[in-house]
């Protein structure tokens, strides 16, 4: 048997960072269980299918992070990372619900 390979071009660092996975009509807590500079794995606490693009909430780190979801497998995905703004003073209109989502989990 081959060892699995892993294609990433990025070294992950292991983050067990708590997080919330907001889009339009979803709020879903999850942890992000590792990640790079290209992209995150998340954990979900039940396997729910993902639309293709969501904003991953970096509670601890008060960031948004636009991200496009490469994969899901039961509780786990995969996602790119795109645009990221902080979440502590004023944001934008598009992440004004990921700012709200942010404050209900706890965020100052």
């Amino acid at each position: 048997m081959k060892p699995s390979q892993d294609r990433r071009f990025e070294t992950r660092s292991p983050a067990n960072a708590r997080g919330v996975i907001v889009a339009p009509g979803l709020e879903l807590p999850c942890l992000i269980a590792d990640q790079s500079a290209a992209g995150m794995k998340l954990r979900l606490d039940r396997a729910y299918p993902l639309p293709s693009r969501v904003i991953v909430i970096d509670v601890g780190q008060a960031l948004a992070i636009e991200v496009e979801v490469a994969w899901c497998k039961g509780v786990e995905a995969g996602v790119k990372r795109g645009a990221s703004a902080g979440l502590g003073g004023l944001v934008p209109s598009r992440l004004a619900a990921a700012r709200d989502a942010y404050m209900r989990a706890g965020g100052r």
